[in-house]
């Protein structure tokens, strides 16, 4: 069993949502869709393993400093697949 990832809230407004979320190496976000388009911005380097419904997985390194964006609807389990602390921020576009 995987440690989990800390989730703090920044901003909780109607239109938007921030929260800052912080993995230990090999820590998980856990299973979760997302109800809203979002944006990601790393903090941190972030090397990331995505795992995906049907068993599927992806390796993703996001770059301190940079951002994308998915729509609604995604889900996956995020895990820290890389051996420092990860830090991003997730921006929810309610």
């Amino acid at each position: 069993m995987r440690p989990t990832c800390k989730a703090t809230r920044s901003i909780e407004e109607p239109h938007l949502r921030a929260t800052r979320f912080d993995f230990e190496p090999g820590a998980e976000t856990g299973w979760h869709v997302h109800g809203a388009d979002y944006v990601i911005v790393a903090v941190t380097d972030c090397e990331m393993l995505l795992e995906e419904p049907g068993g599927g997985t992806r390796r993703v390194t996001v770059p301190a400093g940079t951002a994308y964006s998915r729509k609604a609807g995604v889900e996956h389990n995020v895990v820290n697949a890389g051996p420092n602390a990860m830090t991003f921020v997730e921006v929810e576009l309610l």
